[in-house]
């Protein structure tokens, strides 16, 4: 029975498709809609109503609940108790308030993990997780399948009617968590039948004759466990598989729930989950059954940050990256979880500078968030989170700092949806529309493999980001699988796993009038891993008009020089030496070491578009700045200069700026812009939306 399971757990996926239009959740008069995570049985029943009047009151129109609520909802096996649940939705609904449920299987109760002690996860050193935490329970356990199927069928049917549940969300931030139970190396191994089909496929992709790890049958396979066998002995190729399969079953899982639930709910409830902002082991693309992707994000986290209030105002990549990553993907997104105020898990856990909660919102809200939810609404006053801030202090009535800015927010966004704003995304500025090629399997092979302790894959894609931010450009992370012809620009960041079908797709989008930038590392190995028995990064010479006939990097402690256009930039971390086919393609050359002279990034005409490889990583990034700027002015296209912090969107005729920089900033406003929220002059943290 235990094989029949994991095997209907792996056909899964063969059935999917992508759920409703997104877009028919939020009316189109509606710009975002405002909610709040709450958890009535940590409160009195009698306080209830008093905190559903409250969150009205404050300008909440959804609440989020029974998110950890296993233990309340089924207190033991097969006994189900909905009557709480039932009158804290028909509280909320009598105080005007929408209703966001969610899936309980982020926390088994103890129950569970006593009668079947194999649905609990085991760390790489083969011990079982226990109760008493989240996200313990092991997803390819046939028991917490089977149960965790009962209730969500349960809930299903007693809620997929509620004209007061708007919609649900799934589980509690993926993580894709690894796992080597039994039931994990059972399943793996399935899966890499299920993808070599032969055990001499797998010991090729492998790369198995290597230190004699061959196998003779997938029995003999077991999870490459770096605890085990230590990091710098591990397969790379064993552990990039172990990486896609331990994604591929919390997406599993999650499309999973998601089929469960449309046995039972109207179309008019949509279904969701909220990824974790910086995307770690799970992988939302793998994701096929809801309607849209959200995201939970604490931009601050103790560290440095911009300039002297960095530390108060959090990290300024964080929602650029998750607004940018998220919203392409079903073309809708929202944030399920911003951070409130201070919270209980930082390396420092600072007050936030006044107004920063405000501009983490409007982040969300110019780079397109359709919903915005704080996690949470009342601060707890006991658990491993008391510490961390809600919408309302300890005393349950008084909104915190947090708070009073989100009462702000909500304000100021019904205003701007009162206002007759027609106007269409200016032309300068769609044309600056920039994409930027990501993949799991990219990131993760990086991991593996840096080659460098101080190369890391997102600060190296996160620094052309920041560019095109500062340009004014609108960006979007798409996949191999997108249409790329609707933007003019696209960029190729490290990618270093290729095949034929993609080189081939990007000479096309090339020579049809793209404008493709590829940067160092890209197409060093094929999809197994392996490089090519050729040069290096061979597959694509003929798309760059050259060859590379090395790499190098220098140690912390040394730098060396590359030069552009009479400019020098300082660079040790990763260089290419490049050998362009026709000399007029090389724009920068070392300016120094032993190959002083050979070229560093190389551009030229491919059909009706260019092709621009940089094969060096600049320590500022100043060098692939001013590329990038001048890319732009060649096609004739207005750059701003932005400093570091500062963002700029266009979103649904409004134009919105935030200041995460500590230092005020004056924005380049045209003549007819009419300021509507906020001054030209922009504090940091600040806020400013006009239109044109």
């Amino acid at each position: 029975m235990r094989k029949i399971t994991i095997c209907l757990l792996f056909s899964a996926l063969l059935f999917h498709v992508w759920g409703q239009d997104a877009n028919r959740f939020f009316p189109e008069d509606r710009l975002l809609i405002p909610g709040a995570f709450y958890y009535p049985e940590h409160w009195p029943e009698h306080q209830w109503e008093r905190d559903f009047e409250k969150m009205a009151e404050m300008g909440f129109e959804f609440v989020h609940m029974a998110e950890f609520a296993w233990a309340f909802l089924e207190p033991s096996e097969g006994v189900y108790d909905f009557d709480w649940l039932d009158r804290a939705i028909e509280l909320a609904a009598k105080n005007g308030l929408k209703v966001m449920l969610c899936t309980p299987t982020a926390t088994i109760p103890v129950w569970m993990g006593i009668k079947y002690p194999d649905v609990y996860l085991m760390n790489n050193q083969y011990r079982r997780a226990e109760h008493g935490s989240r996200q313990n329970n092991s997803l390819v356990s046939a028991k917490y399948i089977e149960l965790s199927e009962k209730i969500i069928r349960e809930m299903g049917r007693r809620y997929g009617d509620n004209p007061h549940v708007w919609g649900w969300q799934l589980d509690n931030e993926p993580y894709a968590k690894d796992d080597y139970s039994p039931a994990a190396q059972e399943a793996f191994r399935q899966w890499l039948k299920d993808r070599y089909e032969t055990i001499d496929a797998l010991n090729y992709a492998w790369g198995t004759a290597f230190w004699s790890i061959t196998y003779s049958s997938f029995d003999e396979v077991r999870i490459h466990n770096t605890a085990s066998i230590d990091w710098w002995g591990n397969n790379p190729h064993a552990v990039l598989d172990f990486r896609r399969f331990t994604a591929w079953v919390q997406a599993n899982d999650l499309d999973r729930q998601a089929l469960i639930l449309r046995e039972y709910i109207n179309p008019n409830q949509f279904i969701t989950t909220n990824y974790v902002a910086v995307p770690g082991n799970a992988d939302p693309r793998l994701t096929r059954n809801l309607d849209f992707i959200s995201y939970t994000s604490y931009p601050n986290n103790g560290s440095p940050n911009l300039g002297e209030n960095g530390f108060r105002l959090g990290n300024h990549t964080s929602l650029m990256l998750a607004n940018d990553y998220f919203r392409p993907i079903n073309g809708v997104t929202g944030v399920l979880e911003i951070q409130p105020g201070q919270v209980n898990w930082a390396n420092s856990n600072s007050m936030l500078m006044p107004g920063t909660v405000h501009m983490w919102l409007y982040h969300c809200f110019g780079a397109g968030s359709r919903l915005a939810s704080s996690y949470r609404f009342r601060q707890k006053i006991y658990g491993v989170e008391q510490y961390h801030d809600g919408m309302l202090r300890t005393d349950g009535v008084t909104p915190s700092q947090g708070g009073e800015e989100y009462i702000r927010f909500i304000e100021e966004v019904k205003m701007l949806e009162g206002m007759d704003v027609n106007a269409e995304m200016p032309k300068d500025y769609a044309a600056k529309a920039t994409a930027i090629l990501w993949s799991h399997d990219n990131m993760w092979d990086h991991n593996r493999q840096p080659q460098n302790h101080r190369w890391n894959i997102w600060d190296h894609t996160l620094k052309y980001h920041q560019i095109l931010k500062s340009i004014d450009a609108p960006v979007d992370y798409v996949s191999e699988t997108c249409d790329w012809k609707r933007y003019p620009t696209l960029i190729v960041p490290a990618y270093q796993a290729v095949d034929s079908a993609l080189i081939e797709k990007l000479s096309n989008y090339a020579y049809q009038g793209g404008n493709l930038i590829v940067t160092c590392r890209t197409a060093k190995k094929n999809r197994f891993g392996h490089f090519w028995e050729a040069g290096w990064s061979a597959p694509i010479y003929d798309l760059i008009g050259a060859e590379i006939s090395g790499y190098d990097m220098l140690p912390g402690y040394r730098h060396a020089t590359v030069e552009m256009n009479g400019n020098k930039y300082q660079w040790n971390v990763w260089g290419e030496l490049l050998n362009p086919y026709k000399e007029e393609y090389a724009i920068a050359r070392y300016a120094d070491q032993f190959y002083a002279g050979k070229s560093a990034v190389t551009h030229r005409v491919a059909g009706s578009g260019t092709v621009t490889y940089i094969g060096v990583d600049t320590e500022s990034g100043e060098l692939e700045k001013e590329l990038i700027r001048s890319l732009f002015e060649k096609r004739g296209l207005p750059v701003s200069d932005l400093p570091q912090g500062v963002f700029s969107y266009w979103r649904d005729g409004f134009r919105v700026a935030v200041n995460y920089s500590s230092e005020t900033f004056e924005m380049p406003l045209p003549e007819n812009a009419k300021i509507i929220i906020g001054e030209r002059k922009l504090a940091s943290p600040g806020v400013l939306v006009w239109i044109e």
